[in-house]
């Protein structure tokens, strides 16, 4: 028993050590912020809550039916007469001053017609929903664009740390060959100490950059609503050249791509129907209500001489009727509600413009960095390469006392300058390819 116990503690160690060192891909990130993020399920609650409102609308268009009862005890204290009653040859006069009553009535009531009011409120309920749907669609888009933008950072951080190792390992070399130039007085102590600052200066740079990764992993940690304790990374993906330098596709295509599948120009279009259909409930003030209503009412009283079943056939009462209304004079009511839906037209038409412009702006931005960022990269792949064969021979000549500590140290500042520009320019192409695909294809890969 003992060994099955310890075999099951060790089995669930086990799994929460595999947990804890799981590595997040951008897709992980992505699929679990879909199913956990708290803004995400209140948008997806907005939606809910509209498709109730449609139910509701849709119910008003049916009869409405009630059934009621009410039952009663009445008192008279100075009645003085009653009912006479004859027994065996005696004639009996009972005094009843309590008595019981009971009413029963169903009525039912139908909205024939109002102006068209009711069905557009079921139409102006059903774009509320399809709205309230692409609202949760506009947040998913926000949650992926910010998780891409930090775990995007997140690898561009990684990397330079990686790269501020290597120069910190030729940083102590330089060093070690300094002391080794110094005792045998070829170089000088105050050259010695340069060579000590810059190693100590990369040793720093390396714990701040250490410390902004860890600063973003945990703000991803917190976008994607984990809250425990266990350690959280993401996985490094292996990035080729021919990745970054894919083609990128045509602004006009991915705009007019967009403009078929972002929810914000959905939405904005819905906007004007809604709009067009609130108008038509506005209008619905000048037109006449048709109503059609009827009942079944019927009563007991314990006072009467029959019996219960006797007084509910006897005192039936049916009704039927037909009910008219015709505005008249409504103190311009209808009016107003009219010349505001028109207004409401028009913001409509206005703000669908705003957001097709809004999203051109930011598809070409986007554009604009992918496609110069990539240009850069070519560039400084370039200029990597020549920095790197150049601070080398540098290094080499510096070792052999042919260079100083000023031409050693600028060729190494040269080469860090290129590599920075390098790893810059590189994960913004990532970046802005990945938002442009957001835009085309509606989702980030």
């Amino acid at each position: 028993m003992k060994k099955r116990l310890a075999l099951l503690f060790a089995l669930i160690l086990s799994l929460s050590s595999s947990f804890a060192q799981k590595q997040w891909t951008l897709q992980d990130c992505i699929d679990y912020a879909m199913a956990n993020n708290i803004t995400l399920k209140k948008s997806q609650l907005q939606k809910q809550s509209a498709t109730e409102d449609l139910k509701s609308a849709k119910a008003a268009l049916l009869p409405t039916l009630n059934a009621s009862t009410n039952q009663s005890l009445g008192y008279q204290p100075w009645k003085d007469t009653g009912i006479s009653t004859v027994t065996n040859g005696m004639v009996n006069t009972k005094v009843n001053k309590t008595s019981y009553n009971g009413s029963y009535s169903v009525s039912g009531q139908w909205t024939v017609w109002n102006g068209g009011r009711n069905t557009n409120t079921v139409k102006l309920d059903a774009i509320a929903e399809q709205q309230a749907d692409l609202q949760a669609r506009e947040t998913a888009n926000t949650i992926q664009e910010r998780i891409a933008q930090i775990f995007t950072q997140i690898l561009y951080i990684d990397e330079s740390v990686k790269v501020s190792e290597q120069t910190l390992e030729t940083a102590k070399k330089n060093e070690e060959r300094g002391q080794e130039m110094v005792n045998v007085g070829k170089m000088s102590k105050a050259d010695l100490a340069q060579l000590t600052s810059q190693r100590a200066n990369d040793e720093y740079n390396i714990v701040e950059a250490k410390s902004q990764l860890m600063t973003y992993k945990l703000q991803l940690k917190q976008l994607l609503e984990i809250t425990d304790e266990a350690e959280f990374d993401v996985a490094i993906p292996e990035i080729s050249d021919g990745q970054i330098l894919a083609p990128i596709p045509l602004l006009h295509s991915i705009y007019e791509r967009a403009l078929l599948s972002r929810p914000e120009i959905e939405r904005s279009q819905l906007a004007i129907k809604s709009s067009d259909v609130s108008l038509n409930i506005a209008k619905a003030g000048w037109m006449p209500n048709v109503s059609v209503n009827g009942g079944v009412t019927t009563s007991t009283n314990s006072l009467s001489g029959n019996g219960w079943g006797s007084q509910v056939k006897n005192n039936v009462n049916t009704s039927l009727g037909l009910g008219v209304s015709v505005p008249i004079v409504d103190g311009r009511s209808t009016k107003t509600a009219v010349n505001k839906a028109k207004i409401q037209q028009l913001q409509a038409q206005l703000d669908l413009q705003d957001q097709q412009k809004t999203l051109y702006s930011d598809i070409q931005q986007f554009w604009v960095n992918a496609t110069t960022n990539q240009e850069k990269y070519k560039a400084a792949s370039l200029s990597v390469e020549s920095a790197q064969q150049s601070y080398e021979l540098l290094s080499e000549q510096f070792r052999l006392g042919l260079k100083n500590i000023v031409e050693l140290m600028q060729g190494k500042d040269n080469l860090l300058s290129a590599q920075q520009n390098q790893l810059q320019s590189k994960y913004q192409t990532i970046y802005n390819k990945q938002m442009l695909n957001l835009y085309a294809e509606g989702e980030i890969k």
